[in-house]
Formats: structure tokens, C-alpha cells, sequence
């Protein structure tokens, strides 16, 4: 792993895939359309499936340039040579992932709806947090809920790149960005979309409107 990357843009989530070809074509459509992050997250996979799945991500990630992430497991993250981890509740501590990744690793916490949370996080090293679930999610229904206010509260004592997540759409995404989201992650929104490689080019649209 080269020098830290930023976190900024279309953060896209993999869905539960267990055909590694189908989920490469769909990745590579989402980073064709602008997609800045892949996070690889299978929750029904094994091992095995997810050791295969997690380095043929990492190639195809390595052909956009784009930053590889992996959910939940620092030691899937570093056999697979990803850029950094993403880290729950019970997912272990940053300084544990950082130990495994080394200091160039991105390590990324999920705060839910808590602030303190994510100060704790930052202090501790945390490269990101995010937030959500922000709307309503098929992907996790009964998320806890994170209110737009608290998003822009965070933002102004966060010195760490804020991802939004939480049933995201291209009508709902604007406002996160304008609160505060460095990186909207979208899971159902972009994947189900009939041209997945359009919808990963408009929610990217959506950054360069914000900033301009």
C-alpha cells in the first residue's frame, strides 16, 4: 500500500454476489461511472469465497485507481493487499487495524447516530467515520437513525473525511453533501439501478455540483 488515500466521492458497497464474475462487471461498471471507493462486503459468503472475491476487487480497483476497502475484517484487508478496512461495532479497535495494515492503511469506523463516537474514533486514529443509516434501508431495515442536523454539527469539530450511508438516492444525496458528507456509500441505489454505470456517473455529478 502506497501513501494514505483520500476519501471523497461515490463510495461504492458490494452487494451480497456470489458470482465473482457478475460482482466484477458490476464493480467495473460503478468505477467506469466515477465510483472513488469499493468496499467489498459479502455477508453471506465463506471464506474462501470472500479471499477470492477480496483480490480479484483489488486487481480491477488497481486498473481505475480507485481506493479498495474492506468490510469488517483487518485480516481479509491486509491478505488482500487492500487499501484499508472498514470497522463496526464489533469489528475490533483502530489501533489493532492499523497494526495489521500499517501506518499508510485507511482505517474507517462506523458511528451510527453518535457523535461521540466519532471523535472517539479520530482520536484514536480513525482515517474516516461515517454515519447513518440516514433514510430508510432495505440493506439494513432496522439501522439506527441519523438525523441531517447531527451530520452538520459533527462536521464542524471533525477534522477526518465524514461517509453518509443509510438508503442514499440521487433525490436524497445532495443534501448530505451540502451538510457535511466528504462520501456518500450506496449500496441498493446504485447496484439495482438499471444502468449502474450511469447512476455511479450521476451520484459523482452530485460531488463536482456541491464544489463548484
Amino acid at each position: 500500500m502506497l501513501a494514505r488515500r483520500a476519501v471523497h466521492g461515490l463510495y461504492a458497497i458490494t452487494p451480497d454476489e456470489p458470482d465473482t464474475a457478475v460482482l466484477l462487471r458490476k464493480a467495473r461498471l460503478a468505477l467506469q461511472g466515477g465510483a472513488q471507493i469499493l468496499q467489498y462486503r459479502n455477508k453471506t459468503a465463506d471464506a474462501g469465497l470472500q479471499t477470492r472475491q477480496a483480490q480479484a476487487l483489488r486487481q480491477l480497483t488497481r486498473e481505475f485507481n480507485a481506493t479498495f476497502i474492506v468490510n469488517d475484517d483487518p485480516g481479509l484487508a491486509a491478505a488482500a493487499d487492500a487499501d484499508g478496512v472498514h470497522l463496526g461495532g464489533d469489528d475490533g479497535s483502530v489501533p489493532a487495524a492499523r497494526a495489521l495494515l500499517g501506518e499508510a492503511g485507511i482505517v474507517g469506523v462506523s458511528c451510527y447516530n453518535r457523535a461521540p463516537l466519532a471523535f472517539a474514533a479520530a482520536q484514536q486514529g480513525a482515517d474516516y467515520v461515517a454515519f447513518g443509516a440516514f433514510f430508510a434501508s432495505a440493506v439494513k431495515p432496522g439501522a439506527l437513525q441519523a438525523e441531517v442536523p447531527m451530520l452538520r454539527a459533527a462536521r464542524t469539530g471533525l477534522n477526518v473525511p465524514i461517509v453518509a450511508i443509510g438508503g442514499i438516492t440521487l433525490q436524497n444525496g445532495a443534501a448530505l453533501i451540502e451538510a457535511g458528507a466528504d462520501a456518500l456509500a450506496v449500496i441498493s441505489a446504485l447496484w439495482n439501478a438499471p444502468d449502474i454505470e450511469r447512476t455511479a456517473r450521476k451520484f459523482s455529478t452530485l460531488f463536482s455540483k456541491a464544489s463548484s
